[in-house]
């Protein structure tokens, strides 16, 4: 568990075979854990934004909807099957209270896109943990595709 690759925000990163991936900072953001158990084959992705609407795009992983389909096709251009591929996410939370604001909350907003997403691309979610109010880092270890989540002055949840 020594081998840790560490994905930044609006990134992704892909392991096989063993490893430990880990993103940090998942306030409203959310990290995705990818895994095709058959090959052993994880990615983490971390979205800040739940569509990509912005001209140009040049980076697909800062939005839910463009970063789990370039995950996908990595992944699949790999040897993984859409039909084995699992996903657990994370983040999502409310860390700001905005007075009329219009964007409202960009948690849930995220939550929502990325559910509407995997739904859209037939990928079957198994275990989330999202919402609430704090920041969370979260870990995935490829080989057994078990994630652990910590947050300060919490008990780490594995999931």
């Amino acid at each position: 568990m020594n081998d840790k690759i560490t994905v930044g925000i609006a990134d992704m990163k892909m392991a096989k075979g063993s490893g430990i991936l880990i993103t940090y900072a998942l306030g409203s953001c959310i990290g995705l854990c990818f895994q095709d158990p058959a090959l052993h084959l994880g990615a983490l992705l971390h979205i800040m934004l739940p569509m990509n609407m912005e001209a140009g795009r040049k980076n697909a992983f800062k939005y839910a909807d463009t970063g789990i389909r370039e995950t996908l096709r990595q992944m699949t251009s790999q040897g993984a099957l859409k039909s084995r591929i699992t996903v657990k996410i994370a983040g999502g939370a409310k860390m700001f209270e905005v007075k009329g604001g219009g964007l409202g909350n960009i948690g849930q907003r995220n939550i929502e896109s990325v559910h509407t997403i995997l739904r859209q691309e037939g990928v079957r979610l198994t275990a989330e943990n999202v919402g609430g109010t704090v920041a969370r880092t979260l870990l995935f270890d490829v080989a057994s595709g078990q994630g652990c989540i910590k947050s300060y002055g919490r008990q780490d949840i594995i999931f």
